[in-house]
């Protein structure tokens, strides 16, 4: 059995990890490692599979080398535009300053309604990387747990149960012009949604998605840069992306 700390213990000892030269801070780790227990959506048939090219002594030195294969939403992942807005942004293609800008935390954590749409009344900074901190993340990887239910394939849809943006708060996004938007669950959407609007209006402004952010508990609720990063593939609707706070 894999030993795992509480995400409250991990965030604190990842807090002690220094920035480089050029960033001022510390740095917090937002991304869940992709493994065996990654969790993807319920019709994805594999997840997460890394298998083993080479390990061992050569003549004089060590070598080892894996290959992966992978669906692109899964574990700590981005929804490019392109997910779902016909002629949205790829992978590729979305720009830079939407990937490393300001944070700014929606703490929906009080409610504990498994498949409540979070909604906020206060002011939304422009341009800034907004990340929606529902408290269930304290569920992940237990499938059940943070999906609501341990079924596979179409028999899991109507059983999803997890927080998501209401569309209403999804078009303040956008009028606010933030540059992504992420959040502690499976989907932007929450669990029962059929039309998925919040990811709809967020695409169609261009404003990329990272879902199954890790690590949100730790993070005040301003004052800190995010800097995410996901695999540059091109043509992709979405792919792992690697996320760090940088905080003072």
């Amino acid at each position: 059995m894999q030993l795992r700390l509480p995400a409250a213990v991990a965030a604190l000892l990842l807090l002690g990890a220094c920035a480089p030269p050029g960033l001022e801070g510390r740095l917090l780790d937002l991304t869940h490692p992709f493994d065996a227990e990654t969790i993807y959506w319920p019709t994805e048939e594999e997840g997460f599979v890394l298998e083993t090219v080479a390990a061992g002594n050569e003549p004089g030195y060590w070598y080892a080398a894996s290959r992966f294969r992978t669906a692109e939403h899964g574990g700590t992942h981005l929804d490019a535009p392109y997910h779902f807005a016909e002629g949205g942004d790829t992978a590729e293609a979305i720009p830079l300053e939407r990937l490393v800008a300001p944070g700014f935390v929606i703490d929906a954590s009080a409610d504990d309604d498994p498949n409540r749409e979070v909604e906020f009344d206060g002011p939304i900074p422009r341009g800034t990387i907004v990340l929606i901190r529902t408290g269930h993340g304290r569920h992940y990887p237990w499938r059940d747990r943070y999906l609501g239910t341990a079924e596979t394939g179409p028999a899991a849809i109507p059983h999803l149960r997890f927080p998501g943006l209401s569309a209403e708060l999804a078009l303040r996004l956008v009028e606010a012009e933030v540059a992504a938007v992420g959040i502690d669950t499976a989907s932007i959407d929450r669990g029962s949604s059929k039309r998925f609007d919040a990811h709809r209006h967020l695409a169609d402004a261009g404003i990329p998605v990272f879902e199954n952010v890790a690590n949100l508990e730790a993070l005040p609720e301003s004052g800190f840069t995010v800097v995410a990063l996901p695999m540059k593939i091109r043509g992709g609707t979405g792919g792992p992306v690697r996320i760090i706070a940088v905080l003072p």
